[in-house]
């Protein structure tokens, strides 16, 4: 699962406040596949031989980190235990049908099961909100003795089974996903209905009819009665019966597709290895297929037909990500396809559904959209495709285990970035994944295992995700790639298709390195927090000795106060020759003393950059301004940029100017945004960055600096920038610099991009008619109001109450009002939309009060008070309030 946090949202929304006025190549190398297990044992787990039985799997060694005092307490901690097992869900069988009209699907489940160990006579399945029409015996007629309670299926066996029986139960039901008092969510699946119908009628002439699962946490069984649990798997069959001008996707292999006498047609598919319930998905519609082989299993692409031939690149690199990874772990991909498919109104961000995963339509893009962010894509396929290994295969018991998957996942980001783009472009999405787990954890955070959530979509946080992606970083780092990845295969084979608790990947990398780990598990797994470390460098000139001095500053009533750390220190001669010096932090403050027959030119803490903390580093001018010149990696540049701004000097100016010219396109971005970049000294480079850097950022930033030059020396760089070819930011940036060079020849350059296909424009043409208002572009507005969403909601919003201003006809004015109010008033509408449409009035109201028109003011104000009243977002409520 990869979310779209609303903490995104969250982040925007104070941004946009805060900010506007209140008016490849295939990897040669094959890898050793897994053996795969020759059955299953009665548990459904695979058989093992004798010599790997696990060790240890519930004993927790001392605890090698000093806690915070601890209150006293007068009742035990929350904790949220790992399902426990009656019975064992052996084979899940399930054939659907679908009622557009109610948003129905008529369902028939044959579930084989056995008891788990203790014998018993009744089973309890999840079975959300169903009409349950027949519970028999597979192939009776009988029916069996059951309670239901809209939540659990309480089926009586009539006699007691032990665990060596098998029996099969078939249900006959009709989910109704729609038909509920209420519904869940949570900030990174903001829907729990399981099963969703989109443009069910047909009545949205612009979006395609679909039908697509959800499942993750436990909203499958809203669509199939399950045991819905994340230690729970089974096997699967689906029969699903569709129109026959829709395809079908669902795990594993498309085994028949049989065209029925009424117009329909059933798809097989069946899925021949144990995955867990929360994994079984669904999708439906019309859908071109695009299909390619990777070591001779199938790889399919499915999107919307316009996007048929973008499909490759909207999932960019995939047979090379599979090599990839399949190398890296020496575990070649074990299922028996790889399917992605992309949704209409997805709930979150993508999915890992086991061989089949779901994206939202923002991965569909063209590829000239995707010059722009073709990152975005690269991470998010590969997120999901390392969940096939770590989530799928090997996947977590219990949802505060989920850093398990997620963990992985994310960091599978990292290395996918390494190997295709560089060290460079993998530190800078680490350093961003740092500050998202900073920005969450200003308290200390929750423990990374944390059994204590109140609820188990809390688990979705930057903690499992980028925290767990962090530490796997940290650990990397610590024990070598060597062991790292080796004990990744160890703890893949001893786990396959079984559930696992973080002491099992402890125990994977104790058995390869030899070593305890404890110490790191225990103070970065099951506690809570990170370092913040002040950080003092010391030279005597008299004992030829240098020192750094470490005082360890985090607070929280769950934080450790002291952190047990390994960090590498490299001290540097004039020469920028380093000399690498390894410490171990354990003190709350602590100085560490260096021979050197000079004074350092530089000492580097945590030279390797891996360290997950919070640091305050003492460097003074000259030390930061060697660091970024001969320190290598993207971090100590970064670090020295910083650095050099917050204390200016004669330094800062000429580094940034290097900069402007450093290896990596993001320094070269981040030098471009530093004050004063602008100035006409070093307008030569910006020029030449404008004109030919590789980089679509880097020109789109330098186009901007050109443009509030007023020098229209530079108007052949921004026309020659505005070609077909170019990346839609870049063309943005020329057109928006253009209008501050040339107005008229702004205009016209609007006229031919007015008519481009896509929404990238939108914009900053916006922005251009909202300066220069004309009757004649009202149409722009109106046509594009409806599709004005995300992110670009804002600006787009607040621009065309400026051009209503500007035009000032005040009829017009009022019926955009009414426009806005509708969009605002329209829960089914995205938030971005409603937050978008509610400024846009709370605008036009200010300005109405700074011209005195009190009683267009009153209008608006109340149109605004009924907004607020209606509006059910906790967090639009409360930036509805900063109006």
């Amino acid at each position: 699962m990869r979310p779209l946090l609303s903490t995104t949202l969250i982040a925007l929304l104070t941004l946009y406040l805060a900010c506007t006025p209140k008016t490849g190549n295939k990897t040669s190398s094959t890898p050793n596949p897994p053996g795969e297990p020759a059955m299953w044992d009665s548990m459904g787990k695979p058989l093992m031989g004798e010599d790997e039985a696990p060790v240890e799997y519930n004993l927790l060694d001392e605890v090698n980190i000093e806690p915070q005092a601890q209150e006293n307490l007068d009742s035990l901690r929350p904790y949220n235990a790992s399902h426990t097992f009656e019975v064992d869900l052996i084979h899940t069988k399930i054939e659907i049908s679908f009622d557009w009209a109610k948003k129905r699907a008529n369902g028939k489940a044959t579930l084989t099961m056995r008891p788990w160990f203790y014998a018993t006579d009744k089973v309890t399945l999840d079975a959300k909100n169903f009409d349950i029409q027949s519970v028999t015996f597979d192939g009776k007629s009988e029916q069996l003795k059951r309670d239901y309670n809209n939540q659990q299926l309480t089926i009586h066996l009539g006699k007691t089974y032990s665990r060596t029986e098998e029996f099969k139960i078939a249900i006959t039901y009709t989910a109704k996903p729609d038909e509920r008092e209420s519904f869940g969510g949570s900030a990174a699946i903001t829907s729990d209905k399981g099963l969703y119908f989109i443009n069910a009628d047909g009545a949205e002439k612009d979006k395609p009819m679909q039908i697509w699962t959800q499942g993750e946490t436990e909203s499958n069984s809203f669509w199939f009665p399950t045991v819905d649990k994340p230690n729970e798997r089974c096997t699967q069959e689906m029969y699903i019966t569709v129109e026959d001008k829709y395809k079908t996707l669902s795990n594993g292999l498309l085994i028949s597709s049989k065209k029925n006498a009424d117009g329909t047609r059933t798809d097989y598919w069946k899925m021949d290895k144990p995955h867990a319930p929360y994994l079984f998905m669904m999708a439906i519609g019309e859908y071109a297929v695009v299909k390619e082989k990777w070591r001779g299993i199938d790889v399919e692409y499915y999107v919307e037909p316009k996007f048929e031939a973008h499909a490759r690149d909207i999932y960019p690199y995939t047979p090379e990500m599979l090599e990839f990874f399949s190398t890296k772990l020496n575990y070649a991909y074990p299922w028996s396809k790889f399917s992605q498919v992309t949704v209409r109104d997805y709930v979150s961000g993508a999915m890992e559904n086991t061989t089949a995963v779901i994206f939202g339509e923002f991965m569909q893009k063209t590829k000239r959209e995707l010059r722009d962010d073709h990152m975005t894509n690269e991470k998010v396929v590969a997120h999901e495709m390392f969940h096939q290994w770590f989530g799928d295969l090997v996947t977590t018991e219990s949802w505060a285990n989920l850093t398990l998957n997620e963990g992985f996942a994310n960091y599978s980001e990292y290395l996918w970035i390494e190997q295709k783009h560089g060290k460079d472009a993998a530190d800078e999405h680490l350093m961003t994944e740092q500050q998202g787990y900073f920005y969450s954890a200003g308290d200390g955070g929750h423990p990374l295992i944390h059994f204590g959530y109140e609820n188990q979509e809390d688990m979705f946080d930057a903690h499992s995700y980028n925290k767990g992606g962090c530490i796997l970083h940290m650990l990397r780092q610590h024990v070598g790639d060597e062991a790292f990845f080796a004990a990744l295969n160890r703890y893949l084979k001893k786990n396959e298709y079984t559930e696992v608790e973080s002491h099992e990947l402890r125990l994977a990398f104790e058995d390869v390195t030899g070593q305890d780990f404890n110490w790191f598990f225990n103070q970065w797994f099951l506690g809570a927090g990170h370092p913040v470390l002040d950080i003092e460098y010391g030279w005597d000139n008299d004992t030829k000795k240098a020192s750094i001095t470490v005082t360890q500053n985090q607070e929280g009533q769950e934080v450790a106060r002291i952190f047990d750390l390994p960090v590498a220190v490299d001290l540097y001669d004039v020469s920028g020759k380093a000399r690498r010096e390894n410490i171990r932090v354990t003190k709350r403050n602590q100085t560490f003393f260096f021979d050197s027959p000079s004074k350092p030119a530089l000492i580097n803490f945590d030279a390797t950059k891996t360290l997950l903390c919070l640091k305050t580093d003492h460097h003074n001018a000259q030390e930061w301004a060697f660091m970024y010149r001969n320190a290598p990696l993207y971090f100590d540049r970064v670090e020295a940029l910083n650095g050099l701004q917050a204390e200016p000097s004669a330094l800062t100016d000429a580094v940034l100017v290097e900069a402007l010219s450093d290896k990596f396109h993001g320094i070269r971005q981040e030098a471009m945004m530093a004050d004063g970049m602008g100035a006409a000294a070093n307008l030569p480079i910006i020029a030449r960055l404008a004109e030919s850097d590789p980089s679509p950022g880097v020109r789109a930033i330098a186009i901007g600096l050109l443009g509030r030059t007023n020098d229209k020396q530079y108007i052949p760089i921004l026309q020659k920038n505005m070609g077909n070819e170019q990346a839609y930011s870049v063309v943005g940036a020329a057109l928006s610099a253009l209008q501050r060079l040339d107005a008229n020849a702004a205009r016209e350059a609007s006229k031919v991009l007015q008519n481009d296909d896509s929404e990238n424009f939108t914009p900053v043409l916006a922005e251009l008619y909202a300066e220069q208002p004309e009757r004649s572009n009202l149409s722009f507005f109106e046509q594009k109001l409806d599709k004005a969403d995300g992110f670009g909601a804002f600006p787009f919003f607040d621009n065309y109450q400026k051009f209503l201003i500007g035009l000032g006809d005040a009829a017009l004015l009022d019926a955009s009002v009414e426009k806005f109010k509708s969009i605002s008033l329209n829960l089914l509408t995205s938030e971005w939309r409603r937050f978008g449409a509610t400024k846009a009035i709370a605008d036009l109201r200010n300005h109405f009060r700074e011209k005195g028109n009190a009683s267009k003011v009153a209008e608006l104000d109340a149109i605004i008070t009924e907004i607020k009243a209606k509006e059910t977002d906790a967090t639009l409520k409360l930036y509805y309030d900063m109006f």
